[in-house]
């Protein structure tokens, strides 16, 4: 359901009050500026615009949601807000008054924390040393520090969220979705009055989304200021007080929610209409098995998992967070030890690791793109062709033309917003960065494609464009095993679908009977 536009806040949030328990005070003068405001905003970078003139106003006690493809300027946008870049032009008014934001202790004065779609978590450090990182709670003894307060308070900002993660537990040892409540119980622990949240959501579940969902109401309700960057249409209509649309560094448009419609906004995006359903044809010629895999148990968790994939099919794994789907495919890779059980690709045993699955024609386009897909210190073109070089140059001299020639031709075959295959992959936008990634196994020739939550973070015009990758490879006789959180997508895209529950394959759905409620009929654990 869309929810109105809210008019402006009738109260004042003060400096020093917690985001968390303060109550909203009615009496107050309605707000005669924003809470923050930036106003004729440009970066520019070698050969890239990122910003040009945008202004976006920030009201406390609103969400404002901020739309944009891939490369449209938002996290750019955000990280001028937070103090990790500094605009070339442009200024920053905080309650109406001009102020500098330079760095990010200068952003954290002004009450901004910022939760970034990419983690800023260290990896061997516990979830409660992450939480308070830089400002941790003194001893009673001079230069010591109040651990067992860390770890009370992080459980106590961990539990807003409706999450029992254990606070002395290696952050390098949590799932994505784990990171991401880590990163969410960071913010919210440094009582922010501007709260900026990069796709919370990618990695979570739908009860982990609920809390949070909850939470943030809860925020905006004390005065908060929220900008949520989503690329979901369902979030930005059910949360969105005022939707905010960029394309190539511009500020397109501002408007209300029921002011506009999803059609619209996507059109607002990308400047052409896009069909946001991705909805597979009917017309599917399934051939030899690609992928056979039988008794496999793993100690990873996994056990007892049978499936097949075919060429000419997209074939779904899915289930609840942490219901074992990602074991799954990095068992099958090799990536993973496995204990027992068979897997079986074009006919032949596999029993080795990620390359010789490289070298049957397997890809893993895994989820975790920058710590597991990516060389991000290398240019574009080199991760494009980095799984390639046996294939490109057999004879193991390296031709810089040749390789040249088949980034270029992947750049544009998947629009990577790119100026030059020599831009670092690092400082690409994470949806381009995902697409260097399906670009690398392309360049490949692989033909047996395991794609693992493939649209995070990826705007609605590079899904349609993933997903048109996706049926070309199986017209032409590869196989897909496509992981994803988003029901919706495994009922549009694929052609039946395995769903998992606590680590085994709880059930099989056919094309027919493959909807969202007996996904989640199968998926759900029963007591």
């Amino acid at each position: 359901m869309w929810l109105r536009g809210v008019a402006r806040p009738k109260f004042v949030l003060r400096p020093a009050m917690n985001a968390v328990t303060a109550l909203a005070d009615d009496t107050q003068a309605v707000a005669s500026a924003p809470m923050l405001e930036l106003r004729g905003i440009s970066k520019t970078f070698p050969g890239v615009k990122a910003l040009d003139n945008v202004s976006f106003p920030i009201w406390g006690g609103e969400i404002h949601m901020l739309c944009g493809e891939n490369g449209a300027g938002k996290s750019s946008l955000m990280k001028v807000l937070c103090g990790a870049y500094v605009a070339d032009a442009g200024e920053m008014l905080h309650n109406g008054e001009k102020i500098e934001i330079k760095s990010t202790l200068d952003a954290r004065h002004f009450g901004i924390a910022v939760i970034f779609q990419e983690f800023s978590l260290v990896p061997y450090l516990s979830v409660a040393q992450n939480i308070f990182l830089g400002r941790e709670f003194p001893g009673k003894m001079p230069g010591t520090i109040d651990r067992q307060k860390i770890r009370s308070e992080a459980r106590r900002f961990l539990a807003m969220i409706g999450s029992d993660i254990d606070v002395d537990t290696p952050v390098h040892k949590l799932g994505v979705a784990q990171q991401q409540i880590v990163e969410i119980a960071k913010a919210l622990s440094q009582n922010a009055r501007i709260l900026v949240m990069d796709e919370p959501t990618s990695a979570l579940s739908d009860t982990e989304t609920e809390h949070l969902f909850g939470m943030m109401r809860r925020l905006k309700a004390n005065g908060v200021a929220i900008v949520y960057i989503s690329h979901r249409m369902a979030e930005v209509f059910l949360l969105g007080d005022r939707i905010t649309i960029l394309r190539d560094g511009k500020m397109v448009a501002t408007v209300l929610p029921h002011e506009t419609s999803p059609g619209d906004l996507v059109q607002k995006m990308v400047g052409r209409k896009v069909d946001a359903i991705h909805r597979r044809g009917a017309d599917i010629k399934a051939g030899e098995v690609a992928l056979d895999v039988a008794g496999l148990n793993a100690p990873s968790g996994i056990a007892d998992i049978n499936l097949k994939v075919r060429a000419g099919e997209i074939v779904g794994l899915c289930g609840l967070v942490g219901s074992g789907r990602t074991e799954v495919a990095r068992a099958i890779f090799g990536a993973d030890r496995i204990t027992s059980g068979d897997i079986t690709i074009f006919g032949k045993k596999f029993t080795g690791g990620p390359d010789q699955a490289t070298r049957m024609g397997v890809a893993l386009i895994p989820e975790s793109r920058k710590a597991q897909g990516l060389a991000l210190i290398r240019s574009v073109g080199d991760n494009i062709v980095l799984a390639a070089l046996d294939k490109m140059f057999p004879a193991r001299i390296f031709n810089p033309g040749k390789a040249g020639q088949a980034a270029e031709a992947m750049i544009r075959k998947l629009r990577v917003a790119t100026p030059s295959p020599r831009r670092a992959v690092q400082v690409l936008s994470g949806g381009n960065q995902q697409k260097v990634v399906i670009g690398k196994w392309l360049t490949a020739d692989a033909r047996l494609f395991i794609f693992d939550e493939p649209t995070r973070g990826i705007d609605v015009g590079a899904k349609a464009e993933i997903f048109a990758v996706m049926y070309d490879l199986v017209e032409n006789g590869a196989a897909v095993l496509m992981i994803s959180s988003e029901l919706s997508e495994i009922v549009n895209v694929c052609d039946r679908a395995y769903v998992m529950r606590e680590g085994r394959i709880a059930g099989e759905l056919p094309r027919d009977r493959l909807t969202e409620e007996n996904i989640l009929q199968l998926g759900m654990h029963h007591e």
